[in-house]
């Protein structure tokens, strides 16, 4: 059984949340289109963000298909998209490369 392509971004963010406004700016930069969710305008939309947070309400969480990131870096969310959604990305979009903390927590977690 072949697993369906994911069809849309969705970003779980709350007003006053640095993460999630410097992860927005980065994704507005990179043309990564998003359906965004204000958790604290749509209260049932915080349950999504408690079950793949260990019941916290930690934003910015993003789901891609079934997949979920808790507060990922935005090169971190493009290189999963690019390797598992790419239908997401953008015509033509290069991923940006990790930067020299990405690589260093890479290599720490292997």
């Amino acid at each position: 059984m072949s697993e369906q392509p994911a069809t849309q971004i969705d970003l779980y963010w709350r007003p006053g949340c640095g993460f999630c406004s410097s992860l927005r700016r980065r994704l507005d930069a990179l043309g990564i289109e998003r359906v965004e969710h204000n958790i604290w305008d749509e209260p049932e939309k915080a349950d999504i963000v408690r079950a793949h947070a260990n019941g916290n309400e930690t934003v910015p969480t993003v789901v891609v298909g079934g997949a979920a990131m808790v507060n990922p870096s935005p090169t971190e969310l493009a290189l999963y998209l690019a390797e598992h959604a790419p239908n997401l990305l953008p015509e033509g979009f290069i991923a940006p490369q990790p930067g020299l903390v990405e690589r260093a927590i890479d290599k720490i977690a292997r």
